[in-house]
């Protein structure tokens, strides 16, 4: 993965999105020399969208196949005082 500085970035953005865009590069952005956040290309996105649904369809199933008792949302809002 490239890292760029947000200073680096500011002066060529075109570059670092064309890195991402065109070559399927990601990009880590630094401050100080901390990686703060990451530039990657829509395709890459929508992958971790789909790995998180995958993810809480998962975690459904799973609470869903527990003994219990199921509780309304609107129940347990009211329970927790929001």
């Amino acid at each position: 993965m490239i890292r760029l500085s947000t200073s680096e970035l500011r002066k060529d953005t075109a570059d670092a999105l064309n890195r991402v865009v065109y070559r399927g590069e990601r990009i880590a952005l630094q401050r100080r020399g901390k990686d703060v956040a990451v530039i990657v290309s829509v395709e890459d996105y929508e992958l971790l969208l789909a790995i998180e649904d995958r993810a809480d369809l998962e975690t459904i199933k799973k609470i869903k196949s527990e003994p219990g008792e199921d509780v309304l949302w609107d129940d347990l809002k009211k329970q927790l005082g929001l």
